[in-house]
């Protein structure tokens, strides 16, 4: 294949796999809103949207520890990447049909890290950096957005809630839940879109295109927004379900403890360069909310799965992305092969998910209350 049309061919998948990010991670922002009535599902995902891809030009710390921080540029070639983002969106597209929110940027890293190491390798992967920037964090941000969302609603609840009335209590929390659910978009533009945005830098500098540690040009920072404001609008609602229904009972003063809890943990680290997993935050920040509050129900057989997939996402997509960079090295005939075969999985996920389909309409949206009618199990 003409190196040129492959580098076409791989920017364009990289585009795909950014809209793949965001329908697979619109629940991250947007679930506990829609959930507890504070946005309609339709109006939280356009919202969403305007955020992310606002959030997408506010840094680039990200997309440099991609482009140049995980695997040596100069042995990686794009057919390797292509390998790779294969591997990220079949993961990603299995996750999601069954609404488990695991983590795009896992998927994206461990199918990179596959297709380079089997086609380049294990000495082009920097493993310590590796350790450094995704691994500790990922064990350690959904615990410490557990924590502080645990810590932020027992307070709310102990100081705030109790002592409002009612009708303040109702008004006050859904204001605050669409602040909180719009810094979390904000936040998840900042940190996601650049993972797009560096491994489309990394296969320029590959390929000769750019000079290597360079930084994202100006079109690979807007395409990249623009995929991912795109994938957020039309709504992952399979896993906002999960998220947003199934591992605890969610009332207003929750989803903004999360929300807030969650948007400073990603903010932080998008600020320091952590290519942070939003699924592992926002998760851990829904599940410290259900612990904070008093008699909420927190379904942990559910987060047991949850937690099974995250320790899957980064070897699974490992493996495909590793024989799919195998097989796209091999010439023309390999990155056709591996192109269709990945177009034939993402039609068969999609249609197999017509047989039980996840809509907006899926959700039974609470009314607001009217004032002094807010259920007195806020104040429990």
């Amino acid at each position: 294949m003409d190196p040129t049309l492959l580098v076409v061919v791989v920017i364009a998948t990289a585009l795909v796999f950014d809209f793949t990010n965001g329908f697979h991670d619109t629940a991250n922002a947007m679930a506990t809103s829609i959930a507890t009535g504070a946005l309609r599902p339709k109006v939280a995902v356009a919202l969403s949207a305007v955020l992310n891809l606002a959030g997408a030009f506010l840094s680039i710390e990200v997309a440099k520890t991609i482009s140049s921080g995980l695997v040596d540029d100069s042995k990686v070639g794009p057919a390797i990447v292509f390998g790779g983002l294969i591997g990220a969106i079949i993961w990603n597209l299995f996750t999601w049909f069954v609404g488990l929110p695991s983590s795009s940027s896992h998927a994206l890293f461990g199918g990179l890290i596959g297709a380079t190491w089997v086609a380049a390798g294990s000495d082009s992967v920097h493993f310590m950096k590796i350790l450094d920037k995704v691994l500790l964090p990922a064990v350690a941000s959904p615990v410490i957005a557990g924590v502080v969302a645990m810590t932020a609603t027992f307070l709310v609840y102990r100081y705030f809630v109790r002592t409002r009335k009612p009708e303040k209590r109702v008004s006050g929390f859904r204001v605050g839940q669409i602040i909180s659910a719009s810094l979390v978009s904000l936040a998840h533009g900042t940190n996601d879109a650049q993972k797009t945005m560096g491994i489309i830098t990394l296969t320029l500098i590959s390929s000769g295109h750019l000079a290597p540690g360079s930084t994202p040009p100006a079109w690979v920072i807007v395409s990249a927004a623009l995929a991912l404001a795109l994938g957020t609008y039309l709504g992952g609602w399979r896993i906002t379900y999960t998220l947003g229904k199934g591992l605890t009972d969610i009332e207003g003063p929750q989803g903004f403890s999360a929300q807030t809890s969650s948007a400073a943990v990603i903010l932080v680290s998008s600020h320091l360069g952590f290519p942070l997993s939003t699924t592992h935050v926002c998760s851990g920040g829904v599940l410290g909310s259900g612990v904070g509050r008093r008699g909420a129900p927190v379904r942990w057989r559910l987060a047991g799965r949850m937690v099974i997939a995250w320790l899957f996402t980064l070897p699974a997509a490992a493996v495909v992305g590793a024989v799919a960079g195998k097989i796209a090295a091999l010439g023309t005939a390999g990155t056709i092969g591996v192109g269709l075969g990945g177009v034939a999985v993402g039609a068969g996920v999609y249609l197999l998910s017509r047989r039980k389909p996840v809509t907006a309409h899926s959700f039974h949206v609470p009314e607001p209350s009217a004032p002094g009618t807010e259920p007195e199990r806020l104040a429990a």
